[in-house]
């Protein structure tokens, strides 16, 4: 690692850990507590919109980035769209907001960042990508921010391997998402001082779509060992999505039915968290050293990957008793 990216890193991870610090004390000064309850994670009142911080640091990379090797229409559109989601995430921290405008804000941003990818000439798998990535990485982060530490560590693994593998002004943006992370979690892991609230979940979210669509415009094929480290949260987040549409529950409304918060309830944040980190981890050292290797064994990889983790999912979501929300017992929030 050059100096140049060790000092950004610093810089970033001083933003992270200063802003979160600042973003508690605006927190508490106008209460903007969770309340614990039967359908969250923890049991005492915590503040929130800690990820402001996360935010800021993402922006100023943009920045820098732009002025230092140049912007362009892509760049502009991936801060626009950044912006609105975090933007709507900050509101719905102050005064909750329904669903469908959150979700058409989350439409809009990920449209324009994809808009940006068309006109740079991008093939349509790529601008498709650039759509579905930040929508759907967006929400499935808001879904898996339930546990003290987890949103923030996957996202400081995930930010970090992009980080090594982008161009142009990408990678200080994928460097200062994991070092804002670096300087959240402090605040963040078991028990937690302030949790990201939306504004932190969405825009995290998004951000990793973004850079993720970036990914598979200039590395192509390769670009879908991005999908390994990505599994732990896509499992999850997707099967216990489909499991309530299918049961017609309110699938938008907060739950515990996801298997991290099962396993949470057993064993505690501190445990699952790592071990969803150890998962990540795996799978971004199996990108690392597979990542030239051909389509046909990209695909099978990928399959035996996620036919795993799904099992494991189901392991632990029936073996566990998390079937529903009334049944899940009290939190170990200080394991």
């Amino acid at each position: 690692m050059s100096l140049t990216a060790v000092g950004g890193a610093l810089l970033f991870l001083s933003i992270g850990f200063a802003g979160t610090w600042l973003a508690r004390r605006y927190a508490l000064a106008r209460r903007l507590l969770d309340e614990p309850g039967e359908r969250r994670s923890h049991n005492v009142a915590t503040p929130r919109g800690g990820g402001i911080a996360i935010v800021v640091a993402v922006l100023v990379a943009v920045a820098i980035g732009w002025s230092a090797l140049g912007g362009g229409l892509a760049l502009a559109a991936f801060a626009t769209g950044f912006a609105l989601v975090a933007a709507i995430g900050w509101v719905d921290d102050h005064r909750p907001l329904s669903p469908a405008l959150r979700l058409l804000v989350h439409v809009l941003a990920s449209a324009l960042f994809a808009a940006a990818v068309h006109a740079g000439s991008g093939a349509p798998a790529t601008v498709a990508i650039a759509f579905l990535a930040p929508l759907v990485l967006t929400n499935v982060w808001n879904f898996m921010d339930g546990i003290d530490g987890l949103a923030a560590s996957q996202a400081l693994i995930v930010g970090g391997l992009l980080a090594l593998g982008l161009g142009g002004p990408w990678p200080l943006v994928a460097l200062a998402l994991a070092a804002a992370c670096a300087g959240f979690l402090p605040f963040n892991l078991p028990t937690a001082r302030i949790f990201m609230g939306d504004v932190g979940s969405g825009a995290i979210g998004y951000a990793i779509g973004a850079l993720c669509a970036i990914a598979t415009g200039q590395g192509g094929t390769a670009a879908a060992w991005l999908l390994l480290p990505l599994a732990p949260f896509l499992v999850d987040a997707g099967l216990t999505l489909a499991r309530r549409v299918l049961r017609r529950e309110r699938w938008w409304t907060a739950h515990t039915q996801h298997a991290y918060q099962a396993c949470a309830r057993r064993h505690g944040h501190r445990a699952v968290t790592l071990g969803y980190a150890l998962a990540t981890l795996a799978g971004a050292a199996v990108a690392l050293i597979m990542k030239e290797h051909v389509t046909t064994f990209i695909a099978s990889s990928l399959f035996t990957w996620y036919m795993s983790a799904a099992i494991l999912w189901g392991w632990l979501q029936y073996s566990r008793g998390a079937g529903t929300d009334a049944a899940a017992p009290s939190w170990k929030e200080n394991e």
